[in-house]
């Protein structure tokens, strides 16, 4: 350790770094007691804006989607240029045919099912109602808070230190740079649009590249402890939950070591979204791990005591959100849940699993077919519809798997469209597919040890 190298930090210089970045671990991964079970502060502050705004928050998601989509095609007719000295909002609207066409969709998708227009095919209790008076509330409270208090986590020096700390574990196991384990860890505790806004905020600000931006955001956002619990109650199983998720984590923990070794992410550039990255992990001569990332924290929290400017940053990490993702989940969930819902399709696309659920002994092999890809619509209707079925190793099997999937376009799926993370809906659809054909046979066999 190179002592003198601390002589130039101040006691404000280290408390810079120390109470914000506490400030940050509580409220994003502090687990803190809750009516069911625990959650952390963020969920905490959501919920209560949920319970407060419950009257209002769906009328509220539909203007925000009705003028995002406004705005986005007025700035498509006036034209980029004309709004260079807002480069956020010239970024935020000022988007490709594809994503207009998106916007303007979901908010016709909108108005119709808040005012319940048209077939109930686009406004039934499980499709659009499921989305605008359902999920959209939760996306609504937790970017508000996620987004305000984000700045906590990455301006203050927390990702350098975890960075530099983890390097030595996420390099070799996963090949991503040891900062994401912060974004693995604020999906675990707390939320998985948590950690796919974390990553997308990386991604822009230069600190991930494509591959790793699109690996971390379709491997480590993974679904909440608290969510789980939700999942393995609706299929009548909730005493086996410490089973379930030793589960869960072991067909995860495989995926993320496999999938970023194989096309499509093993394939993605390596390269940065402005050209140069601003990290490099590596710990010179004369520190350890400890000492460097922490000097690389106290260099970080000293750019950033602004008070104006890290307000700013957290209001437009919401603005970001909300009207960069809303319109995607309204729009692509929407889709997909009609199709699930009013369609043979998933029932037809599980036709081929059917033999090797039976040569795997899975019992009901028919039934649970027909929950394997309904996931990529939405990770709660696998539960559901497995819910009635009767033998509980196969109702077990078909909670994990839809937890381990990961990439369902309601939610993550839909908010990974919508971020600034460089990924496809094509990606989406084939990472959706490996993820199960690789954590299958992994929770086949394990469910038939505990059963």
């Amino acid at each position: 350790m190179l002592k003198n190298d601390f002589n130039h930090y101040n006691l404000k210089d280290h408390l810079t770094f120390i109470i914000p970045s506490l400030i940050g671990i509580f409220f994003f991964m502090m687990p803190v007691p809750a009516d069911k079970g625990f959650t952390i502060p963020i969920a905490i502050l959501a919920d209560w804006v949920q319970v407060k705004l419950a009257n209002q928050l769906s009328l509220i998601m539909m203007i925000i989607i009705v003028v995002t989509a406004i705005v986005t095609v007025l700035f498509r007719l006036i034209g980029r240029e004309r709004f260079s000295r807002t480069p956020f909002f010239q970024q935020l609207f000022h988007v490709s045919l594809f994503w207009t066409i998106t916007r303007v969709l979901a908010a016709i998708f909108a108005v119709m099912v808040y005012f319940q227009l048209g077939p109930e095919a686009i406004h039934g209790e499980n499709t659009g109602q499921m989305l605008l008076d359902g999920l959209l509330h939760t996306l609504f409270a937790v970017f508000l808070f996620a987004g305000l208090f984000l700045p906590l986590l990455m301006d203050f020096g927390l990702l350098e230190l975890f960075g530099t700390l983890m390097t030595k574990i996420m390099r070799p196991l996963f090949r991503l740079p040891g900062r994401s384990s912060i974004d693995a860890l604020a999906s675990w505790v707390g939320d998985g649009t948590i950690g796919v806004l974390l990553t997308s905020k990386q991604y822009e600000d230069g600190y991930y590249t494509k591959r790793e931006a699109v690996v971390i955001g379709t491997t480590f956002s993974v679904v909440s402890i608290t969510f789980t619990l939700v999942v393995i109650s609706e299929v009548n199983l909730g005493h086996l939950f410490v089973p379930f998720y030793l589960t869960v984590m072991i067909a995860g923990v495989v995926a993320a070591l496999i999938m970023p070794r194989i096309p499509p992410l093993s394939r993605m550039a390596d390269t940065y979204k402005h050209g140069t990255g601003k990290e490099v992990e590596t710990i010179p001569s004369g520190y350890n791990a400890l000492t460097f990332g922490y000097k690389k924290s106290l260099e970080r929290a000293k750019k950033d005591t602004n008070a104006f400017g890290i307000i700013k940053s957290g209001a437009q990490n919401v603005l970001d959100m909300w009207m960069g993702v809303a319109p995607v989940v309204m729009g692509f969930g929407l889709i997909a849940l009609v199709l699930a819902e009013y369609t043979p399709l998933f029932q037809f696309l599980g036709l081929p699993f059917v033999p090797l659920l039976e040569l795997m002994q899975v019992p009901n092999a028919n039934e649970a077919s027909e929950t394997i890809l309904i996931g990529f619509a939405d990770m709660f209707l696998p539960a559901i519809i497995g819910s009635s079925i009767e033998a509980e190793i196969t109702r077990f099997i078909i909670a994990v798997l839809s937890v381990t999937q990961l990439i369902y376009m309601s939610e993550v799926g839909g908010v990974l469209l919508g971020s600034r993370v460089p990924v496809t809906f094509k990606d989406l659809l084939i990472i959706f597919l490996l993820r199960t054909i690789i954590t299958l046979p992994i929770i086949v066999m394990i469910a038939h040890i505990i059963f």
